[in-house]
């Protein structure tokens, strides 16, 4: 039976580039492969003709000899092709359906014992406590190091054995059609040894469970969300792997007064119509501890703000500091007595368009928004 044209094996023009004779390839293997094909000769004997006319074409000096003579190119010893698919191609086609099956292959022995999780704690602090810094002693369960076996996992006095399944490499080669991939040792798990008598304390994990109490050190300055590492601190290894690492992730409670952005602070003061209409000071508090006045002039307005410079937060790891802005919020006042009302009253037969210019100038635009819908 005559082979059939590797392009048209490939499904690709004779001018196809090297990009698209490998998309082809992939594509096509990808659809026969026996693995996908299970039973089915018809299949095997396709994905080998894929994978024998991709081996000639993606190679230039090949290629160019097989456009030349065609398949007899390849035959008696005129071309190199018929001599197997070398180990070039092998570890290609190897590469290539790792991918594509989510086979790991392993080079250099074996797999080196298991890593601890990682874990996380969150914290939660207050705003003071984050202004300052401070240190938190915290519980948290996990997984540590068996004292009784060291982390060995095996009694005292024994030691694991080879295992037998992959000779200690922690791995075995599985043939499928003419390559193979290399899997982890299902009898050892890629530790490429058997323990045969147990540590009783942990049953040979090499670890138990245990409520430990970490001292934390949160640095002045740290924002919600804000995440510290502590290396080694998560879950030990089982079997004498190394530890995970311990994530503990700030939280900052609502502050009653200030609202956080960033390094700056702000604080909404409610002040008396008396003040603002006159002037006056504010007692304004700090996160240091402190008071700070602010001096209002006459005639403030609500919303009017004023910055307090350094009285902010300090910056994660800096000398630098924001910065404390204090608005102001004119309260009107409530619950009138009889003679309160008297002289609001007699105040406001006092008052004029200069007492109330924005009022007064707000009524102007609306006289002449009506004059101009008039006209």
């Amino acid at each position: 039976m005559s082979k059939r044209c590797f392009y048209e094996v490939l499904e690709v023009e004779r001018s196809a580039s090297d990009g698209e004779l490998k998309t082809a390839f992939r594509k096509a293997a990808m659809k026969w492969h026996p693995d996908r094909n299970p039973g089915d000769q018809a299949a095997e004997v396709k994905f080998r003709e894929i994978a024998e006319a991709y081996e000639i074409l993606k190679d230039p000096q090949r290629r160019a000899a097989y456009d030349q003579f065609g398949h007899r190119a390849f035959e008696q010893g005129v071309g190199a092709g018929q001599q197997g698919f070398g180990t070039d191609f092998s570890e290609f086609m190897t590469d290539i359906f790792d991918t594509f099956f989510g086979e790991t292959r392993q080079r250099g022995g074996r797999q080196a014992r298991n890593r601890g999780s990682d874990l996380r704690y969150n914290l939660e602090i207050a705003l003071e406590e984050a202004f300052t810094g401070k240190t938190a002693s915290i519980r948290i369960p996990t997984a540590i190091r068996c004292e009784t076996c060291q982390g060995s996992g095996t009694k005292a006095g024994s030691r694991p054995r080879t295992c037998a399944t992959c000779a200690g490499a922690g791995q075995v080669r599985t043939s499928q059609g003419f390559f193979s991939i290399q899997r982890t040792c299902p009898t050892c798990n890629g530790r490429g040894e058997v323990i045969e008598n147990p540590c009783e304390a942990c049953h040979g994990a090499g670890r138990q469970t245990r409520e430990r109490t970490l001292s934390v050190n949160v640095p002045a300055g740290v924002e919600d969300g804000t995440r510290i590492r502590l290396a080694g601190e998560g879950e030990a290894g089982s079997q004498g792997g190394p530890s995970g690492d311990l994530y503990i992730f700030i939280a900052i409670k609502p502050h009653a007064i200030f609202q956080r952005d960033g390094a700056d602070l702000f604080c909404r003061v409610p002040i008396a119509m008396t003040v603002a209409a006159l002037g006056g000071e504010l007692e304004v508090p700090t996160l240091d501890g402190t008071q700070t006045q602010v001096k209002v002039p006459e005639g403030t307005q609500t919303g009017k703000q004023f910055r307090l410079r350094s009285k902010g937060m300090p910056v994660l790891r800096t000398r630098n500091v924001g910065d404390l802005y204090i608005q102001v919020v004119v309260e009107t006042p409530q619950n009138l007595t009889r003679r309160q009302r008297e002289l609001l009253a007699e105040f406001e037969r006092e008052s004029s368009g200069d007492t109330h210019p924005e009022s007064s100038g707000f009524l102007s635009r609306v006289k002449e928004l009506f004059a101009g819908l008039s006209g």
